[in-house]
């Protein structure tokens, strides 16, 4: 038991078997990461040391999520229930 970082390896071994791989955590990780900073590429490029690049692809990508997530948002809260404020 350390502090220090853990091997490419002992993570390789740990997910063997799983649906999990290394790629899909670091894109899940990086992907959580612009969701809850407003999509902001600069952010995303000083965090995870990615190029401009891929920090804007994935901030593109974040910023179309929530963008779908406040359309579906607003079209559940627009609806009245039926039989309320009826005539």
């Amino acid at each position: 038991m350390t502090t220090r970082a853990v091997s490419e390896n002992w993570l390789t071994g740990s997910c063997r078997g799983l649906t999990a791989t290394l790629e899909r955590l670091r894109v899940d990780r990086q992907l959580e990461e612009a969701l809850t900073h407003d999509a902001d590429p600069l952010h995303l490029a000083a965090v995870f040391g990615i190029d401009d690049t891929t920090a804007i692809k994935d901030a593109a990508i974040a910023r179309q999520l929530l963008d779908t997530a406040a359309g579906q948002h607003d079209l559940a809260g627009s609806r009245e229930p039926e039989g309320q404020n009826s005539p």
